[in-house]
C-alpha cells in the first residue's frame, strides 16, 4: 500500500477540520456528537464542564447544557467510561459489557458480593432510577484500594454494575450520577462481534481524529488498542508512523479562533498535540500552585491550524466573574490573532453569563 506523504500545515489542518473545529459548524448536538465520536464527561467547573464546553466550541452560542441533558435522558446519547456517545454506537461496546468484569478483574469482587449486585438491580427496578445515596451499603466485601476509591462500595458496585452492561446513566444530581436499569435505558440493537466492533471503532477514532499516530496506544481510555484503519502515511519534519483518514484529503481548509477545552477530541493524544502543533501544554490542575506554568485550568488557543497559546481564567459564578489572569502567548501575537482571540474570550463569558474581567 503507498504510503501518503503530507506535509505538517496539512496534517494539522485535517486534524482540525475532523474534529470539527474549522469554520463549518455542525447542524445540531447528534450531529457533533457523531462526527467527533464522544463526549468526554469531566464536572470540573473551574471554566465550564468539558462536555458543555466542547459542544460551544463547535456549536456556539447556540448550545445549552440542557441539550445533552435531554439527549441522554431521551436515549439519543448513552455514557459509558466518562465519555458520551451516540446510541446508535451502542451495538459496538455490548461485547466488551459482557466480557468487562473479567477482562478487569473485577469478576472476583462482584461475584463475592452478587447479593449486594441483585439488591441494588431489584430496587432500581421497583422504585426507579437512583443516586448512591439512594442505595445502602450492603456490601460483605468491602472494595479493596489503597487510593480514594478504598471501601467505596457503593459507588464502585454502580460503576461495576455500569461497565458491565447492567446499569445505565439516564442523568445527574448535581455531580451524581442517576442509574436506571439499561434494559428500560438502552435501544434494542444487534450486539456487533466483538473484533468487527474493535475496528469499527478505530474507523470511527480516526474520522474523529482525521490523522493519528499509527499506535495501539493514541487513545487507551477510549480504545484499548486499535487496528490499522484508514491509509499510512509520513509527515514531513514530523517522526512516527500516521494513518489518515483518505476522506479529509484534498479537502479546502477554513479556520477560526476557538477556545479549547483541555479536555477536546483535538487534545486527545498528547503525544499528537506535541508533533503535529509542536505545542507545549500539561493540565496543571493537580499539580501544587507554586509549579503551575499556565495556570489551574488553562485553556488552549486554536487559531487557524494552529495552537498558538493558552488562557489562564476561572469562572466565578458567585460574583458573575470570567476571570482572566493572563493570556500566554506562544509567539507574540499580531493584531489580527490578538484581536481574535479577545473576542472569542468575550464571546465564551457571554455564553457563560458572566462578565470578563482582567486580574
Amino acid at each position: 500500500m503507498a504510503v501518503i506523504t503530507l506535509t505538517r500545515p496539512e496534517a494539522r489542518r485535517i486534524a482540525v477540520r475532523a474534529a470539527l473545529l474549522d469554520a463549518t459548524v455542525p447542524k445540531d448536538l447528534l450531529e457533533l456528537v457523531q462526527g467527533i465520536a464522544m463526549l468526554r464527561v469531566e464536572l470540573t467547573t473551574t471554566i465550564a464542564p468539558a462536555a458543555d464546553h466542547s459542544c460551544w466550541s463547535r456549536l456556539g452560542s447556540s448550545y445549552r447544557p440542557v441539550d445533552t441533558e435531554r439527549a441522554l435522558s431521551e436515549g439519543a446519547l448513552f455514557e459509558r467510561g466518562w465519555m458520551l456517545r451516540p446510541m446508535s454506537d451502542l451495538g459496538l461496546y455490548l461485547a466488551g459489557m459482557r466480557t468487562w468484569a473479567d477482562r478487569t478483574k473485577t469478576r472476583g469482587w462482584m461475584d463475592d458480593n452478587a447479593a449486594f449486585a441483585r439488591s441494588i438491580l431489584d430496587r432500581i427496578a421497583d422504585e426507579g432510577p437512583k443516586t448512591s445515596r439512594d442505595i445502602p451499603d450492603e456490601a460483605v466485601a468491602p472494595w479493596p484500594s489503597t487510593g480514594w476509591t478504598n471501601n467505596r462500595n457503593v459507588t464502585q458496585m454502580l460503576e461495576c454494575l455500569h461497565m458491565a452492561g447492567e446499569l445505565a446513566v439516564v442523568g445527574r444530581a448535581g455531580r451524581l450520577r442517576i442509574w436506571d436499569l439499561a434494559e428500560r435505558v438502552f435501544a434494542a440493537v444487534p450486539e456487533v462481534p466483538a473484533l468487527e466492533a474493535r475496528r469499527i471503532r478505530s474507523e470511527r477514532l480516526l474520522t474523529a481524529c482525521g490523522i493519528m499516530r499509527d499506535s495501539i496506544a493514541v487513545s487507551p481510555t477510549e480504545l484499548h488498542g486499535t487496528v490499522p484503519v484508514g491509509e499510512p502515511a509520513t509527515i514531513d519534519g514530523v517522526p512516527g508512523k500516521w494513518r489518515v483518514d483518505p476522506a479529509q484529503l484534498d479537502r479546502p481548509f477554513e479556520g477560526r479562533t476557538v477556545l479549547l477545552s483541555p479536555f477536546d477530541r483535538l487534545m486527545t493524544d498528547p503525544q499528537r498535540v506535541v508533533r503535529l502543533f509542536e505545542f507545549d501544554y500539561a493540565l496543571e490542575m493537580y499539580k501544587p500552585a507554586e509549579t503551575r506554568i499556565w495556570g489551574q485550568f488553562a485553556l488552549p488557543i486554536l487559531h487557524g491550524d494552529r495552537l498558538v497559546g493558552k488562557v489562564d481564567a476561572r469562572s466565578e459564578r458567585d460574583t458573575g466573574r470570567f476571570l482572566v489572569h493572563r493570556v500566554h502567548e506562544d509567539e507574540p501575537f499580531d493584531r489580527v490573532t490578538r484581536s481574535a482571540v479577545e473576542a472569542e474570550i468575550e464571546s465564551f463569558a457571554s455564553w457563560l453569563r458572566l462578565r470578563v474581567v482582567r486580574g
